[in-house]
């Protein structure tokens, strides 16, 4: 537990992606089997253990502490894990349990028993070593590494190809001993999943700016819909949807899923299409994360795939080919295929980059993000290969809002108030309209911290009520009505712009600006 626990401290302090993949290739090196399994399994969030819910850590620690001295605490360090972990009474006798028997034990162990266990093992272990523990058991790692980024790590450990590793992922399991025994000079494990994910290609971003020392006539474009990246797989008959991160979300898209009536890998979005009509992306959002679809959802809600590309067709890799090839034989799938639930990308009519800023500018469809621009001559290559594929995306929607509510971070950020509710004017009165947590510089945090320090009028628990006298300027990416939210409307990637310090609270937006967005 002692070097998993290092590890975590590690990559929650390392910002950059080089330095965190040195920590994860030292672990891979340094951690024993299993445990470096294990490890790799809580990072990359493949590890299914009993959910420790932070209830019952409040209840552990209730009777452990003065409730009023741990209140004050996590109120303090923001953060329940590390509140805690640095709480928890000392102990002399501290025991390094290896990570394979915590996995275990919080695997098997009954949910009776599970409090016991985990108040003796908190008991037995430092600091830093119950944070992890707590960590891995409430399965809230927030190190600032992908799942990419770990095969990455694992691919630089093995002097081999990420993609073979991405190729065999879902048919490992942990604590992945044939990964590592080959990654180490053994056998390559056969890849014993149905249906598996292949890693995707990915665009850059791009401007007119930065388009005009490249040839139009070597690209071709297409509309970028604001659904989300899949894949679509029929392999033997085994059918599977995957995210662009690899995630199976098959059980979602039932009627996607019987629709995948071919033999191979298409990449596409998945929207929900009413006949022609692309709804906005807050409704497909309603059918993301569902273990189970009812009948009224899949009849309110139909998805559909847009496809824009094909991997494999009938036993045939087609990732070598060029894009010109592959779109000429993804024309003929779809014609096959005659289903109204897949329909191609179709390519747009363009001859300079003026010609396509001018179709960017004013798209047929407000469910349009942007254009994609590809090059006709390019190969299907996972990853972001730079010069391939570009995405150049609508300029982000802005609005002045005040901010109204506070709350702290995570991890490096549990010492900062990071996380900030804004709002506009509705009438007289300010109404929330959507939270924010990045979108600003290191320095900006500090200075936002200390408005909300110097300006606290009220509290709610964690949350901090504050003086409504800061602009916030909130770029934003989309905007869908909601029942959810008490101003009837929800932001799609909102992030702080700029801090507006020179303007006043009243000459923020309204709730009418919104609207006229929407």
């Amino acid at each position: 537990m002692q070097a998993f626990a290092e590890l975590l401290e590690q990559l929650a302090f390392t910002p950059s992606r080089n330095g965190k993949i040195a920590h994860l290739r030292t672990a891979f090196n340094t951690i024993p089997d299993p445990d470096r399994g294990y490890a790799l399994a809580a990072i990359t969030g493949d590890l299914a253990l009993r959910n420790v819910t932070p209830s019952l850590l409040r209840g552990l620690v209730a009777e452990e502490t003065d409730a009023e001295l741990f209140r004050l605490s996590y109120d303090f360090v923001g953060d329940l894990a590390e509140t805690v972990a640095l709480i928890w009474p000392h102990s002399d006798t501290v025991i390094d349990l290896s990570l394979a028997d915590a996995v275990h034990e919080l695997t098997s162990t009954a949910k009776a028993q599970l409090p016991a266990l985990i108040a003796r093992r908190l008991s037995q272990m430092t600091p830093t070593q119950r944070y992890a523990y707590l960590k891995l058991a409430t399965g809230g790692l927030r190190v600032g590494v992908s799942a990419r980024l770990a095969r990455s790590a694992l691919a630089q450990f093995g002097n081999v190809d990420v993609t073979e590793i991405e190729e065999l992922w879902h048919g490992l399991t942990p604590p992945y001993l044939p990964l590592f025994a080959w990654l180490e000079g053994g056998e390559k494990p056969v890849n014993l999943a149905a249906a598996p994910f292949r890693p995707v290609m990915l665009s850059t971003g791009t401007d007119l700016e930065d388009l005009a020392s490249l040839s139009p006539a070597d690209f071709v474009a297409e509309w970028k819909w604001d659904g989300i990246r899949v894949q679509a797989v029929n392999d033997d008959g085994t059918r599977r949807l995957y995210s662009r991160t690899g995630e199976d979300i098959s059980g979602s898209f039932p009627d996607v899923i019987e629709a995948l009536n071919f033999d191979g890998v298409l990449d596409g979005e998945l929207l929900v299409k009413r006949e022609d009509i692309v709804a906005p992306f807050g409704d497909l959002q309603k059918r993301l994360g569902r273990k189970k679809v009812g009948k009224a959802m899949l009849a309110s809600h139909p998805a559909a795939l847009r496809v824009y590309d094909v991997l494999f067709w009938n036993g045939e890799d087609l990732r070598s080919r060029t894009l010109v090839d592959r779109q000429t034989h993804l024309q003929a799938c779809v014609t096959d295929l005659n289903d109204p639930r897949i329909d191609r990308s179709l390519p747009l009519d363009f001859e300079t980059w003026e010609d396509l800023a001018k179709l960017r500018a004013d798209p047929p469809n407000s469910v349009i993000e942007g254009v994609m621009i590809k090059r006709r001559d390019s190969a299907y290559i996972a990853g972001r290969k730079r010069g391939n594929w570009f995405k150049w995306k609508r300029d982000p929607m802005l609005v002045d809002a005040v901010m109204l509510y506070a709350q702290r971070g995570h991890g490096k950020r549990s010492g900062y108030y990071s996380d900030f509710t804004f709002g506009v004017w509705d009438g007289d009165q300010l109404v929330p309209v959507g939270k924010a947590y990045f979108g600003f510089t290191d320095a900006e945090l500090k200075e936002l911290d200390r408005f909300v320090r110097n300006n606290t009028i009220d509290r709610f628990g964690p949350v901090r009520a504050v003086k409504p006298e800061l602009v916030l300027e909130i770029a934003f990416e989309g905007l869908n009505e909601s029942s959810r939210h008490k101003s009837g409307l929800a932001m799609r990637f909102p992030r702080i712009n700029r801090i507006r310090t020179d303007k006043p609270p009243l000459e923020a937006g309204s709730i009418e600006e919104l609207r006229g967005f929407l």
